[in-house]
């Protein structure tokens, strides 16, 4: 299974922001969309950074003013993105093995999708329960 298979059924929304944002606001575009990770583009749409949970935490337990600082010193600038032509095994290695949840997808330079590891881990388990009735039905 391809990663784009995956961005067809969960839809092709991404939430991004920009490196001058403040945390603040960014935060509060987490919590109104319930997710995870933000990219972080330029001006053209290039991916420069990823904003997860994860880096909020981190500086929240070591910061009592974050929440005022700008997502440039926070985020994660150097990202490691997919291809919709991935395998979705090789994603998930790869987003294990690096311990992180949120991968952005890039196809000639521009940001077309993200995927977190529980799409994938849906997108598997609901190939293998297809993969299961379909085998019940040649049973019966």
């Amino acid at each position: 299974m391809k990663i784009d298979e995956v961005l067809a059924t969960k839809g092709g929304n991404v939430f991004t922001t920009q490196p001058n944002e403040s945390i603040k606001n960014a935060v509060a575009i987490l919590s109104k969309h319930n997710i995870g990770a933000l990219v972080v583009v330029d001006d053209s749409h290039h991916v420069i950074g990823i904003l997860s949970e994860r880096d909020i935490v981190r500086q929240a337990s070591r910061d009592d003013r974050f929440l005022s600082r700008t997502v440039r010193e926070l985020m994660t600038p150097k990202v490691i993105t997919g291809s919709p032509h991935d395998d979705l095994e090789i994603v998930m290695r790869t987003m294990t093995k690096n311990h992180f949840r949120h991968l952005p997808i890039v196809e000639n330079d521009r940001l077309v999708g993200i995927v977190a590891l529980g799409d994938l881990v849906k997108a598997r388990l609901d190939h293998y329960i297809g993969e299961i009735e379909n085998l019940q039905s040649q049973l019966m």
